[in-house]
């Protein structure tokens, strides 16, 4: 019995060694050189302090800076996940139309500026989302509407290699470049 027991404990120790530890390391250290900014998280420094991380959202509610888009998670990374609300669901409609109303203004509103994404997390908007806060941003920061449009146009970032994804905007990048242009 134990010639057939040790043969599958040592390969039951052996994989889990590979890929428990060895795997995981190795793409680690690949990952590190290959992409250093990514590997720890993308921060966002600003006067030797981080502020943030390009990758994850974060909640701006003050009216002078661009807001991202709603979090089911209330941009909580520990609970990271979206509202698992159907598009039928009576809750996420009433959401939605509450949310819509406030924003109110002329025009359609941007499908991003009320929908959540499905981490919560997303810390981009679409580029319609970010030229719909212009005035209320230009007006809470007491700045010409075309210099706030044109700083939002500056930080539009377009689709990977042409193709891939969608034209967006980094909100916590597009509120630091609006801090820098602000204390100008």
């Amino acid at each position: 019995m134990t010639e057939h027991i040790r043969p599958a404990f040592v390969l039951l120790l052996l994989f889990t060694l590979l890929t428990g530890l060895a795997y995981p390391l190795a793409l680690t250290g690949v990952d590190r050189v290959l992409f250093p900014q990514a590997a720890i998280g993308s921060p966002v420094v600003q006067k030797g302090v981080i502020v943030g991380s390009a990758l994850v959202g974060q909640a701006f509610a003050d009216p002078k800076y661009f807001h991202p888009r709603p979090s089911a998670s209330g941009y909580d990374g520990l609970a990271s996940g979206g509202s698992n609300l159907g598009p039928l669901s009576a809750r996420l409609i009433e959401r939605v139309k509450g949310d819509v109303a406030a924003l109110g203004g002329p025009g359609p509103v941007p499908a991003d500026a009320v929908t959540a994404s499905a981490s919560g997390l997303d810390p981009d908007i679409s580029p319609d989302n970010a030229r719909a806060q212009v005035a209320r941003v230009s007006v809470a920061r007491n700045l010409p509407q075309d210099q706030v449009r044109a700083l939002v146009e500056r930080q539009v970032h377009g689709r990977i290699f042409g193709f891939l994804g969608e034209a967006h905007v980094n909100v916590l990048e597009l509120n630091l470049a609006l801090d820098r242009l602000a204390a100008m």
